[in-house]
């Protein structure tokens, strides 16, 4: 917990102290070069006794040098009202010295040249004083009044006109150093008040920042944690339906178990997308530029979003373009997956357009639809997580709600600006400036067949949790594959050693990374591998999201898949490590 700032005031009072007191080793200078310099004046032309008498008087507060108690004093910065007393004691004690001077150090009589010189001196000496003690406003008084208050009495006791005239000169003068040092200590006091209000904002600012930044921590801590405990029965789900569905092939019931993936699928796409957020808003993404052609890019999206237009009855037109931009070519795809996502979801009738034209040395990508449109009061706040505009009933087919937000996100990273232009019922334009780049021949990837895959023979699942074994032994079964599985690395140890003197060796491990009792799976994995032959294939399965993990886990060399798993692909991960006499599975593509 921060501690609260000391009040504002006692902060000021504390610095107008440490000023004043760090300025007196001058100022005890030039006044004792003054009165020195009075004290010889005086003392040629009139040869009192007395000049010496006050000329010691002086020297003796000089040579006392109080501004050394301050110094001294470890604690002084703690009690600035005691030592603010203290110095403006001795303020008041020199001025009293100086309005000595007129009484001692000038005869009786109606010779004005002592008085000239006293009166210059002094006037002189008041003006420097105010200037630097006017830093502490009770010092303004104490030194201005007793010294020229004196000099003007002493005056006035002269009785004539010349002496009156001078005396009003005199207290003319007092009053307007008054003023001045007055004003002059306002200045320095709100320019310290300034000070010290722009320093508490800058530690409120940083105070704010901070709690942002731990905030943020802990919500993608909280997040890569509820997203590993949803993972785990999700991925159990995805398994167990993929048997029903191959079970229930050509029966009426398929349909109820098709419609079951279907919204599964969706329920693995929100914690993706709630994860996106997360390492967005950790900076853990970082952006690979490089040249972009955008033809492949638009037919991709063309290719996602083409059933889900038809399906709504709108035209979706991607028009092909020779375009090619700097950008990160995946994170531009999932900038524009969303842009277009958007665009459908709110689209009741006509279409979405996504177009890209050459402006100078920029390119700009529009997305435009026919949709609901947006209303000013709306504008500011549609890349907000969870803001959706005519949704008040949260209709989960409009999605989440943070779509837009990802985008505002991508964007910033890519440095892509966005603009938005909507009008209420018309539909909006969504515009990602991008830099241009030369142009150059692009090929379309093409899109891979459906292949036969060679599965092992034998596999050994390491889990600890009972549902996900018998889902994944449930899904290899149903493909002819024999399966082994076990909870821990003990388990698999003892299986391994009897299977190698075996007629049927387990060919290929798949281990779950984090195991009962905070096991580490990568770290079995390995010394099962290890122990048991590199010919033993390792397959990592994963519900861990942090970045740190997952590079750690990279950087061992094995295959990684991210649960929940579809059965295609956790099918086609494990093709291609099969010996001779292989099961052969007819599997649709799909990306690893």
């Amino acid at each position: 917990m921060v501690e609260p700032l000391p009040d504002l005031g006692q902060r000021i009072l504390r610095e107008q102290v440490a000023a004043v007191h760090a300025n007196a080793p001058a100022a005890y200078l030039a006044d004792s070069l003054t009165a020195l310099i009075l004290s010889l004046g005086l003392f040629l032309s009139t040869g009192r006794w007395q000049v010496l008498l006050w000329l010691s008087m002086h020297l003796a507060m000089t040579l006392r040098r109080a501004y050394r108690r301050y110094e001294r004093a470890p604690d002084a910065a703690e009690h600035p009202e005691r030592w603010a007393r203290f110095n403006a004691r001795n303020v008041l004690l020199r001025s009293c010295v100086w309005a000595l001077a007129p009484w001692l150090c000038i005869p009786p009589g109606d010779e004005l040249g002592p008085w000239v010189l006293l009166i210059v001196m002094m006037m002189g000496g008041c003006a420097g004083g105010a200037l630097s003690l006017a830093v502490l406003k009770r010092n303004i008084p104490r030194f201005v009044v007793p010294s020229m208050g004196s000099l003007t009495l002493a005056l006035a006791w002269g009785g004539d006109s010349a002496h009156l005239f001078l005396a009003a000169g005199c207290l003319l003068y007092m009053g307007v150093m008054i003023i001045f040092a007055l004003q002059h200590h306002r200045l320095l006091t709100a320019s310290l008040t300034m000070r010290f209000e722009k320093e508490a904002l800058a530690e409120q600012l940083s105070q704010q920042i901070a709690a942002t930044q731990r905030a943020s921590a802990e919500k993608t801590r909280f997040l890569a944690a509820a997203s590993h405990d949803l993972r785990q029965p999700l991925h159990a789900i995805v398994l167990f339906g993929a048997v029903l569905e191959k079970q229930l092939q050509g029966r009426e019931e398929w349909d109820h178990a098709a419609r079951l993936m279907d919204a599964v699928g969706a329920l693995g796409e929100s914690l993706d997308t709630l994860l996106d957020i997360s390492r967005l808003d950790a900076g853990e993404v970082a952006p690979q530029l490089q040249p972009v052609a955008l033809n492949p890019l638009f037919l991709a999206l063309n290719n996602v979003f083409a059933a889900q237009a038809a399906e709504r009855e709108l035209q979706l037109r991607l028009r092909a373009t020779p375009c090619w931009v700097m950008s990160d070519p995946q994170l531009l795809q999932r900038l524009l997956s969303n842009l277009v996502d958007n665009a459908l979801k709110y689209t009741r009738r006509g279409g979405v357009v996504v177009a890209a034209r050459v402006r100078g040395p920029a390119v700009w990508i529009d997305v435009c639809d026919t949709g609901i449109g947006i209303s000013d009061e709306h504008l500011g706040a549609i890349f907000d997580e969870f803001y959706q505009v005519g949704n008040p009933g949260r209709d989960r087919a409009l999605g989440l709600g943070i779509g837009l937000s990802i985008v505002r996100r991508l964007a910033g990273l890519l440095q892509h600006p966005l603009q938005v232009h909507s009008r209420p019922g018309r539909g909006s334009r969504f515009r990602v400036v991008l830099p241009e780049v030369s142009a150059r021949a692009s090929m379309p990837p093409a899109a891979r067949p459906a292949t036969t895959l060679a599965l092992p023979r034998r596999v050994l699942v390491i889990d600890d949790e009972t549902a996900i074994r018998q889902a994944v032994a449930g899904l290899l079964h149903a493909h002819g594959v024999a399966v082994d599985a076990v909870p821990g690395e003990a388990e698999a140890d003892a299986l391994l050693a009897q299977a190698q003197h075996g007629e049927r060796p387990v060919e290929a491990l798949l281990c779950d990374v984090r195991l009962a009792d905070g096991a580490d799976g990568l770290a079995a994995a390995q010394r099962l591998r290890a122990r048991h032959g590199t010919g033993l294939h390792v397959l990592l399965i994963t519900g861990e999201t942090a970045p740190q993990r997952l590079a750690q886990m990279r950087d061992t060399g094995l295959p990684v898949l991210l649960k929940p798993v579809a059965a295609d692909r956790l099918l086609q991960a494990l093709g291609g490590w099969a010996r001779p006499g292989a099961v052969q599975v007819h599997t649709r593509p799909g990306a690893l």
